[in-house]
């Protein structure tokens, strides 16, 4: 296969670059730094990266209506007013629980949103994947260390999610009017002889899984059968989450980290933290609004 350049599209390095969002919108990237409670932005065709602070850790954001979105943060769901930033709580999760923060997190394409928390020293076990849907919010899975790779079939009736720290992908069969899970999550991809662990994912028209390899420096793409197809080299080994992007769904950006690297390591990754565009033709999807 032909290699496939890659570009940096924001040279805001960020700690923990985590969530990527595209906003068909408006045609603009949304990302956080989760550690250094920042939410990033910029348009696909824009110049400048607009960073915005924020009061505690956040992780994802999803689409509600052209005048908010949904925030997943260490003490629950928020919703944000697209003109002011202002935060508004929509209901606690964990809130009692200072110890953890959110994580991965995915619309499903009833409206649902699955979102995970872990422990904010990286405790095993300590996190879980919950389900909210039009006010209600379910605990799904527990005793998870570090939930990634939430993605869903293009149908709603298969959802995916990875414990990082054990590099496997997990399937569980979902109602497809819901997202709920109907049955228990088994193994659909064993990753363990590849460096580093299976981090987020995106799931295109075709079923192609497109994984951050983080700690691996790559985008995979898997089968839905757990074959790799190929493995893109990217320009930071920490690679957190890609998303699709464009008006079209037709391109990916992904996120990037130099979290836990001492100053040696950071002159060995020099591009770790930012975020970048692949020059890579793929027929992705974008995610539905999530229904509050």
């Amino acid at each position: 296969m032909n290699e496939v350049r890659v570009s940096v599209f924001s040279d805001v390095a960020c700690q923990l670059g985590e969530g990527p969002s595209y906003d068909a919108r408006t045609d603009t990237l949304f990302w956080f730094d989760i550690v250094g409670r920042k939410l990033l932005e910029r348009r696909l065709a824009g110049t400048r990266t607009h960073v915005h602070d924020l009061p505690l850790m956040a992780s994802a954001l999803a689409d509600v209506d052209e005048e908010r979105q949904l925030i997943v943060t260490e003490t629950g769901l928020h919703l944000r007013d697209r003109a002011t930033g202002k935060l508004e709580l929509l209901v606690e999760v964990e809130a009692d629980r200072p110890d953890t923060r959110s994580n991965d997190a995915r619309p499903h394409p009833a409206g649902s949103l699955w979102f995970g928390t872990m422990s904010k020293k990286g405790t095993e076990h300590a996190g879980a994947i919950y389900w909210f849907f039009k006010g209600e919010v379910r605990r799904l899975f527990s005793h998870i260390t570090t939930p990634n790779s939430i993605c869903f079939s293009p149908d709603g009736t298969i959802a995916y999610f990875a414990d990082t720290r054990e590099n496997r992908l997990y399937r569980v069969t979902c109602d497809p009017e819901t997202g709920l899970p109907v049955d228990d999550p088994v193994v659909a991809i064993e990753s363990k002889d590849m460096p580093g662990g299976m981090d987020g994912s995106v799931m295109d028209v075709h079923g192609t899984i497109w994984n951050a390899r983080w700690g691996g420096g790559s985008i995979d793409a898997w089968s839905q059968s757990g074959e790799l197809i190929r493995s893109i080299p990217m320009p930071a080994r920490q690679i957190s989450c890609p998303v699709f992007v464009g008006p079209k769904a037709s391109r990916l950006a992904a996120t990037s980290a130099f979290n836990g690297m001492d100053e040696e390591a950071r002159k060995a990754d020099p591009e770790a933290g930012k975020t970048f565009l692949l020059d890579l033709e793929v027929q992705g999807r974008f995610d539905p609004p999530v229904l509050i």
